[in-house]
């Protein structure tokens, strides 16, 4: 099952229309945190560090409707926490869905089976739920035994009664190649309709800060990872922005094309920095130096980062606006991703010694602009 064709013919209409109108900031997906508690604990997570007083807050429907329409974007993500702690988010999916907003719910799935049927099966309605690795890796990850197991049964009671579901996955520097294909194999057989992958990001307030991956190594690991994929997997993603993930092909942040609402306010920069926050979208928009954010700009918090709300805006905006992009992306999609310096899949990763010297390829920058990524390594067990 892939993604319905109105989703794609919706958001092609719809960055199609900005690029003609020549905007050259909208929003693609509007991240929408209801609250911050969640019923698990991860380690690598920054975002449940919060006092008791702010993890109990949670936004009403209308508060979540009204940043709906607000920013308008036609995609809806719904992180957390755990957004099916908050005892009306069926009235918020259900809002949405009357907006006819495609909407990804997403959660651990510990409360997934036992909630499922305060939920209607809709083309704009997903579950992607949070798969870090096969059953081991994704139990350490989660520090919690069992996870995994909880995860996969929720999956298949989810698909069984017409849910759209998929998954969604943070890689460390701890992934090992030949175990995350293992975990593809594993979630095609269960039926998902895609799956996300992306780097974690390296956020200050997370307990664990030993396990974040430095931009480099995501190169390793992505083209590692992703070499020579086989043809039942299906990710929820931008072929470009995979690509990204490989050293393929450039890609510079748009943080404002997944702009983020929660209980604060309209969130400055992105999801995933939280220097200060905005009354309205508009003046999210206007008021914030864009320049400052972004590999391109020096700032240190962003060299590593490579995460999929930053770059994944980027990747359809070039798929939908230039016949470059839209060109690549059938190629892509048609023939399978670009096979340059791919190397053997199951070798383990290991992160420290000086590897060659890759450059980026099918880069829209000039040539003398392609920067050299070089892969350090160090010796990991597999």
């Amino acid at each position: 099952m892939g993604v319905p064709l109105s989703q794609m013919v919706t958001v092609a209409r719809y960055v199609i229309g900005k690029t003609l109108r020549r905007e050259k900031r909208y929003p693609l997906v509007l991240m929408l945190e209801p609250l911050f508690r969640c019923n698990l604990a991860c380690a690598g997570c920054g975002k449940i560090q919060y006092p008791a007083d702010i993890l109990k807050k949670q936004l009403s429907p209308e508060e979540c409707f009204h940043a709906v329409d607000e920013c308008g974007a036609p995609m809806v993500s719904i992180p957390g926490g755990e957004p099916l702690l908050h005892p009306q988010m069926d009235q918020i999916v259900e809002g949405l869905v009357a907006r006819k907003k495609y909407i990804y719910l997403c959660t651990n799935a510990l409360l997934l089976e036992k909630q499922l049927h305060r939920f209607k099966p809709s083309k704009y309605l997903t579950f992607s739920v949070h798969v870090d690795g096969p059953r081991e890796e994704h139990d350490v990850a989660v520090c919690r035994e069992g996870v995994f197991d909880i995860a996969v049964r929720a999956i298949r009671v989810a698909v069984a009664a017409g849910f759209r579901v998929t998954t969604n996955t943070t890689m460390f520097n701890t992934a090992h190649p030949r175990r995350m294909r293992e975990m593809f194999d594993i979630l095609t057989d269960l039926g998902v309709e895609g799956m996300m992958i992306s780097p974690g990001y390296a956020y200050e307030k997370a307990p664990d800060q030993d396990h974040f991956l430095q931009r480099a190594q995501t190169v390793e690991l992505f083209r590692r990872t992703l070499a020579r994929p086989k043809r039942g997997w299906v990710f929820n993603q931008s072929p470009l922005f995979l690509e990204f993930l490989k050293g393929n092909w450039d890609l510079e942040c748009t943080p404002w094309g997944n702009p983020t609402y929660n209980i604060f306010g309209w969130q400055r920069p992105c999801y995933l920095q939280q220097e200060s926050y905005c009354g309205t979208y508009q003046e999210l928009l206007e008021t914030t130096d864009w320049s400052a954010y972004g590999r391109q700009s020096g700032n240190p918090k962003c060299q590593d980062c490579m995460v999929h709300c930053g770059y994944e805006p980027t990747a359809v905006a070039q798929t939908f606006s230039s016949l470059r992009g839209l060109a690549a992306a059938a190629r892509f999609t048609l023939l399978g991703p670009s096979r340059s310096n791919e190397p053997e899949s199951d070798d383990p990763v290991t992160f420290g010694a000086p590897a060659p010297v890759v450059y980026q390829l099918d880069s829209p920058t000039r040539p003398s602009q392609r920067e050299p990524v070089e892969v350090p390594l160090q010796s990991r067990a597999g």
